[in-house]
Order: C-alpha cells, then sequence, then structure tokens
C-alpha cells in the first residue's frame, strides 16, 4: 500500500507525502494532515505480535504508514532505536496493576518524565534525518535547508519537544507558553536547557492564546517562506502515528497478565488537545480490539459537553466567560482541543458525506469557520451517534483529582502517587468500574501522562496529611531535583501578541 496525506479541510483530492506532513505540520488551508487510508493489521497481528518488543511493535505500526521509498527500513529501525534509548525503563512505556480491574500504562519515562517524549524523541529525529539528507544533496554555496519548529505548550509539550529537538543541526524551537499557568518544574525544564538553538517564550495570556498565535504563525505564508516554520505540537500527524505504538504494546502487556484473551480492553486517557485519544482511534480502526475509549476531561469540558449534547462549543451556554479555568492538571487546560477536527473529520465522512473524502473537508471547514466566527458548531446526530459507538466520556473537577490522589496513595500496596492527570484519568476509571461492576470481563488501561514530581503542590496537597509521607523522598527524582539550581533562560512576551512574537523569533534568529 502507497500511502499518501491530505488536509482535513480540502474539498480538492490531494496526494501528499509524509516528509511533506512532517516538516510542514500544518496545512495551507489551515487544516490538519491525515493519512489517504487507515491501514489495516494483518488478519495473524494479535498472534505474530504479541511479544514483539515496544520498538518492533513501533516498526511494524509506523511501516503501516511510511512508505519504504520514504524511509527504508534499516533506516526506520535506526530512528526508532535511536528515539527510544533515552528511555528509563527498557519496556518504554510498562504497564503498572492498580487492582483487578484496572491497569496504569507508564507513559512518563523519556527524559522530561512526561508522555509526550514517546513522540517527540521520534520526531526530532525524523526533522534531524529528513534536513540531513535533503542538504547532502546540495551544491556548494547553496543556501542549507533549516526548519524553525514553532510550539505552544500548556505544559510537558514544550519540555519535550526541547529535549527532542536539542543540539539538532538546522533545527531551531521556539516553544510558546502561558506565565504563570504551568508548573515551576515544566518551566525549569523548558528555560534551563542551554543549546543555542533552543528558545522559550513566556506569553501573557493562556494556552489558547499561545496556540492561536502559532496557528497564525503557520498561517502567514510570507513569515513561513523566510523562516521554514515546522510544527511539534500534536498538530504534527508524525505526533499521532507514534503514540498509537503503546496502545498495541499495553493491549498485549495486559493479555500476557491476564493470560486471558477474552477480557474487553477499554483506555481512558486523560485528554486536552485530544491527540494521545485520536492516537487510540487510530489503533481502533486498524483492528485493534478496543472496545472503548473514553475521555476523561477536568472542567474545561468541551470534549465532554460534546459527547453529551453534540455541541462543541468553547464555553456552556449558561457560562458567559470565555476563559480557560486554570485547573490542578494545568496540561488540560484547553478551551478547543485541536485534534478533535481530526476525528471529525472521519465522523463526518462515515456518516453525512457518504464516505467522500472531499465533501467531508468541505464540510469541517465550514465547520471550523463557524467555530472560528460563532464559539460553537452542532453536529448531526449521525456525527454524535459515529462518535459515541466507540467514545464515551467523563468530567472530573478539583476536588476529586486531589481526593483520588490520595485514595489510590493510601490503598495502594506500594504508596503509589499519581499526578494530576493521570488521576483524572484514574477518577474517571473508577466511574466506570463502578458502572460495570457486573461485567467481571472488562478490564481498564488508564493513561498516566506524567510523573507526579512535575506537579509538587497538587501531589502535597493529597498527600502531606499521611503519616510518614515525603514529597522528596517518596516522588521527586534527583534529576528533576536538579533543575532547580540551573540558571534559567527567559523570554518575557508582556502580552498575547502575534507580532511580538514574530520579532522575538526574528531577533533570534537575526536572517
Amino acid at each position: 500500500m502507497s500511502q499518501k496525506y491530505r488536509s482535513s479541510r480540502s474539498a480538492e483530492p490531494q496526494a501528499l507525502s509524509f516528509e511533506d506532513v512532517v516538516m510542514t505540520g500544518l496545512a495551507n488551508d489551515g487544516g490538519l494532515f491525515l493519512p489517504s487510508q487507515v491501514p489495516q493489521l494483518p488478519a495473524s497481528f494479535l498472534q505474530d505480535w504479541a511479544d514483539l518488543s515496544f520498538q518492533e511493535l513501533a516498526f511494524n505500526v509506523l511501516r503501516l504508514y511510511i512508505n519504504a521509498a520514504e524511509i527504508p527500513d534499516q533506516d526506520l529501525r535506526d530512528l526508532i532505536s535511536k528515539s527510544y534509548s533515552t528511555f528509563r525503563s527498557e519496556e518504554v512505556t510498562p504497564l503498572k496493576k492498580i487492582d483487578d480491574k484496572l491497569y496504569l500504562l507508564e507513559l512518563f519515562h523519556g527524559p522530561t518524565y512526561a508522555f509526550k517524549d514517546v513522540a517527540l524523541q521520534f520526531v526530532g529525529n525524523l526533522f534531524e534525518y529528513f534536513l540531513t539528507r535533503r542538504n547532502a544533496k546540495k551544491v556548494e554555496g547553496e543556501a542549507r535547508d533549516v526548519i524553525t519548529v514553532v510550539g505552544a505548550t500548556s505544559g510537558d509539550t514544550g519540555s519535550a519537544a526541547i529535549y527532542g529537538l536539542r543540539g539538532k543541526k538546522d533545527v531551531s524551537v521556539f516553544i510558546l507558553y502561558p506565565t504563570g499557568r504551568i508548573s515551576p518544574i515544566q518551566e525549569e525544564q523548558m528555560t534551563t536547557v542551554e543549546d543555542a538553538n533552543v528558545h522559550t517564550l513566556s506569553v501573557n495570556g493562556t494556552f489558547d492564546d499561545c496556540q492561536d498565535i502559532v496557528k497564525s504563525i503557520f498561517g502567514d505564508r510570507e513569515f513561513n517562506d523566510k523562516y521554514h516554520v515546522g510544527a511539534v505540537n500534536s498538530i504534527n500527524w508524525a505526533r499521532i502515528l507514534a503514540q498509537q505504538t503503546y496502545y498495541f504494546y499495553s493491549y498485549f502487556q495486559l493479555q500476557k497478565k491476564l493470560n486471558d484473551t477474552s477480557a474487553k480492553v477499554r483506555f481512558v486517557v486523560p485528554s486536552g488537545n485530544f491527540g494521545d485519544i485520536l492516537a487510540g482511534y487510530y489503533a481502533y480502526k486498524m483492528g485493534l480490539p478496543v472496545d472503548k475509549l473514553i475521555i476523561a476531561t477536568n472542567e474545561n469540558d468541551i470534549l465532554d459537553r460534546f459527547m453529551k449534547t453534540g455541541r462543541y462549543e468553547k464555553k456552556a451556554e449558561k457560562d458567559a466567560s470565555a476563559a480557560v479555568k486554570a485547573t490542578f492538571s494545568p496540561a488540560m487546560d484547553i478551551l478547543i482541543s485541536s485534534n478533535f477536527e481530526r476525528l471529525l473529520w472521519y465522523l463526518i465522512r462515515d456518516s453525512v458525506a457518504n464516505g467522500s473524502d472531499e465533501v467531508a473537508g468541505k464540510t469541517l471547514n465550514s465547520w471550523m469557520q463557524q467555530l472560528k466566527e460563532t464559539g460553537s458548531v452542532v453536529a448531526d446526530p449521525e456525527v454524535l451517534a459515529g462518535a459515541r459507538s466507540i467514545f464515551d466520556s467523563e468530567r472530573v473537577d478539583d476536588a476529586e483529582t486531589v481526593a483520588t490522589i490520595k485514595e489510590v496513595y493510601s490503598a495502594h500496596p506500594e504508596s503509589y502517587v499519581l499526578d494530576p492527570h493521570s488521576s483524572v484519568g484514574v477518577t474517571t476509571s473508577y466511574r466506570f468500574i463502578k458502572k460495570d461492576d457486573k461485567k467481571d470481563n472488562i478490564k481498564y488501561i488508564s493513561l498516566s501522562t506524567a510523573h507526579p514530581a512535575k506537579f509538587s503542590e497538587v501531589v502535597n496537597k493529597a498527600l502531606d496529611s499521611i503519616a510518614g509521607y515525603s514529597f522528596e523522598k517518596d516522588v521527586l527524582p534527583a534529576e528533576l531535583k536538579a533543575l532547580s539550581t540551573k540558571r534559567k533562560r527567559i523570554n518575557l512576551i508582556d502580552e498575547a501578541s502575534i507580532e511580538k512574537v514574530k520579532d522575538a523569533i526574528k531577533k533570534e534568529l537575526n536572517f
């Protein structure tokens, strides 16, 4: 199968290469890139893939989306090996038992202690691979191909992108984050990196402001042509692709732990920008036997409200404020979930567009314009029904987040500590387990997206009253503890202004 890619908002046939979509990030029309077809898994994959390592599974999954003519087998294996050699766990994403029905997929064993390392270590190596190949063809005196990576972060994407791209030749990286709205350790991880190609921009605004600025920069053709802007946010297709592997890996790991292939598996995913759970949707579409994908939101609950009402809007009608609420799980403090657009495209195509890619693109484009202009879109009943056929959702508030951290720590024999985002997922899991208490064959895998040390204030709020608990002893790794002693490099942007951000980028690049 020859895989090509298209924009989610295009009404015209398209056939872009994997390299094009990785290096470009966002389509010219503002849409997100989609594979021309979702590949189907080999008929015998449940037997043939069951005992593969994480790296071997990654090769099998990625090969289905990346043509060998673009990245030959050995090169792809080398990229995968290099990307996951930086992880502290040999399994890369180990599965931890919480109780008989609930398992935690630990995604925080990469260099920045967050799930985004799984994708961004790979993306950084992809950028380097493609640039090296392009520049090898240059004649003396010809301008080199470069990429200026511009991304927005609500906490973990920034540090994961920086650690994936630091020191890469011909790559400059600029990460925008909302001033005062990420944890101190998250800020330290980004601002203490001394590589000359790394730049952090602390923007006086919200994550959505930062994300809007990044999208506007991608839409500025003149700026793009001069500075060759690329994306590392989850709008970049390579992020979604790389994250699919751990759905397969955890599924097989659970089967081994249970020694039972009859169990129905439900994945529970703390969700902000929708990229992490979207990777699970692709795994499901490919043929992985997933019973449900459950969206776990905090009080910024646009996804939960959509699942319950079919209305996709920034705030509920009764809430006149359009502001993001600052919660204990800041990586999920998002008004609009960018990757949800990709899911909507499939739901539209498979229901109201009669299978037409072009009609789906045209319809989705009109929906996104309506969302931009009015802040709200109401999905057709068929679209909502399609979403509900595989997805479900719950909303978790801060008090419940804290309570679950304490509950798991107290009940688990190893005094297990959750970060607040993982707690949102576990809280959601417990609600569904309670609903399904008579269904013994359902197991839950809740995705643990970050190390608890990155959120000391919330973790301590939950656990300080427990005798014998110590954050430094029980939670804080020495590597993260050392960050507070390092010099920070911060570029403050005093308002959420695209022009001020572009000026900061121009000043640093100086060309």
